[in-house]
């Protein structure tokens, strides 16, 4: 029971001060190798990642040079291979005194990661959007993009569709739409030539791998509010007509979308000229085919 009410935070804090009225009412168990610290540097993401990882850096070395294991089952599987990585952002537009804060002041950055094992080692330390308060933001985004706000050279010409839920319900959605996006439902979702190949920009290069393909998806976001949650689908080049409607149809796909879902979509440049993500937004009518 207790996992459908905590998140990994809370829940760490549940189990431990249940365990020490255990021990001060029952007999002591039998030694045991005492656990790895858990010591939070925020509410939302552990340090323990950093410690466990080197730790086990450590002992695939060991490992290694016993003989144990070889050096390929050591190796990272990385996501892709058109993104060097990508970055998890946090936001809040309260500071914890409910004093409000402008949008760049309140982004802080929670890690980068590059491989499959990296992305669940923070995403099993994250907690899940029903555990936010609300006017706070989960925001990732592959790391061409310098910041996430509509002024960033990848960003500008861009925009994103969004998709309204009611609360409860985001948890899970937020997790499908999160992996289709790193694990490349969306490839297909870019500009083609007329013999169907893809247009390969060369406007924007990645800083790690100069000559790397621009790729359309720029990130993904979710907005905890008072009333309901918003997720959205960042994409690069907003005047691509053909390139909307099939991220629009993906995101229908991958996340299993009923078809009374109401879906919008709102260009970078109307957000900058109205100061608002969300507020006057294109609602899609199209039917799902």
């Amino acid at each position: 029971m207790a996992n459908s009410y905590f998140s990994n935070y809370s829940h760490s804090r549940f189990l431990a001060n249940s365990s020490q009225t255990a021990s001060a009412t029952q007999p002591l168990p039998s030694p045991q190798a005492p656990p790895k610290s858990r010591l939070p540097s925020s509410k939302h993401f552990s340090t323990s990642i950093s410690n466990s990882s080197s730790s086990d850096r450590s002992n695939s070395k060991e490992k290694t040079s016993n003989g144990s294991s070889s050096p390929s089952a050591l190796e990272p599987h990385p996501l892709r291979t058109t993104i060097s990585s990508w970055v998890f952002w946090f936001r809040q537009q309260r500071t914890p005194g409910n004093k409000l804060i402008s949008y760049e002041q309140g982004i802080k950055k929670i890690s980068a990661f590059a491989s499959i094992e990296s992305f669940w080692s923070l995403w099993t330390h994250l907690a899940s959007p029903s555990a936010l308060q609300p006017t706070t933001d989960y925001l990732l985004f592959h790391d061409g993009v310098r910041r996430p706000v509509w002024e960033d050279p990848v960003n500008i010409s861009g925009g994103k569709w969004i998709i309204r839920l009611k609360k409860g319900v985001s948890d899970r959605i937020w997790e499908d739409l999160v992996l289709a996006v790193l694990g490349d439902q969306f490839d297909e979702c870019r500009q083609t030539e007329e013999n169907g190949d893809a247009v390969n920009d060369s406007s924007w290069e990645d800083s790690s791998d100069p000559g790397a393909e621009l790729p359309e998806i720029c990130g993904c976001t979710i907005s905890v509010r008072q009333s309901e949650d918003i997720i959205s689908l960042w994409n690069r080049l907003d005047g691509d007509v053909k390139v909307r409607e099939k991220i629009r149809d993906t995101i229908r796909k991958v996340l299993h979308l009923p078809p009374s879902t109401i879906m919008e979509y709102k260009s970078n440049n109307d957000s900058m000229q109205d100061k608002s993500s969300f507020r006057n937004s294109a609602i899609d009518r199209t039917p799902l085919s």
